[in-house]
């Protein structure tokens, strides 16, 4: 089959799935608020369900922290008492991680005379693929590509996270099409680009369909949590 023929019959399942990429590289995921985006991604690193673990998890630091004003931007998250925090997430790793980037685009936001959102935006637009590694960012104890990217969409770029959900789902469309999977995470980034210029979609549409046409308890995510995807 013609790449695009699979990919159409994969994109069809999903046809939300524009919007909600269209408010991520808007960087209005989480009510617009990068403090949530940037505990998201913390969260997200350590692989749990993405929505049964760490959205509850993520509304729960929303309401007692955020909507209480004791923790209303990125600079006011380092100082925040660990023993609280981990009340909401017993995983001191992902909070070590959330403090230090949220530290380190505290910095670029002084820096750059920007808000929250401007901060990331400046970041995602500045980082490199290429050199994720030596990234401020990517030198997180945490981060690795995943949330590396997963932190990039959010700030507006059109990328994908190389995570094994997505290389499963791309893995079927490369086979059906004939095509081969590329042997490293930067190539399948590559790829992935390569495939959505050809196919007319974007390719945070591609990585976010991958995560939509998941099941759970028998029906699609994009069906099962069709009332939480436009709040996040």
């Amino acid at each position: 089959m013609k790449l695009k023929d699979v990919v159409d019959s994969y994109m069809q399942k999903v046809p939300e799935v524009r919007e909600y990429c269209e408010r991520c590289l808007k960087t209005e995921r989480w009510y617009g608020n990068v403090v949530l985006m940037v505990v998201d991604a913390s969260f997200t690193s350590i692989g749990l369900n993405y929505f049964q673990a760490v959205v509850p998890k993520v509304e729960k630091f929303r309401k007692e922290f955020v909507e209480t004003g004791r923790i209303r931007a990125l600079e006011d998250l380092p100082p925040a008492n660990d023993a609280e925090l981990e009340n909401v997430w017993r995983n001191k790793r992902s909070w070590q991680m959330a403090k230090s980037v949220a530290s380190h685009l505290a910095k670029i936001k002084g820096e750059k005379k920007v808000d929250d959102r401007g901060a990331l935006i400046y970041w995602a637009k500045h980082a490199r693929l290429e050199e994720w590694e030596k990234d401020p960012v990517g030198q997180i104890k945490g981060v690795g590509i995943n949330s590396f990217q997963y932190l990039r969409m959010m700030g507006g770029i059109d990328t994908v996270m190389p995570d094994k959900i997505v290389k499963r789902v791309i893995a079927e469309i490369l086979a059906q099409a004939n095509m081969k999977m590329p042997a490293t995470d930067i190539d399948f980034v590559y790829l992935m680009d390569k495939m959505a210029q050809d196919t007319g979609y974007r390719a945070i549409e591609l990585c976010w369909m991958t995560w939509l046409i998941q099941s759970e308890a028998g029906m699609s995510r994009m069906e099962k949590y069709s009332s939480l995807l436009p709040k996040i």
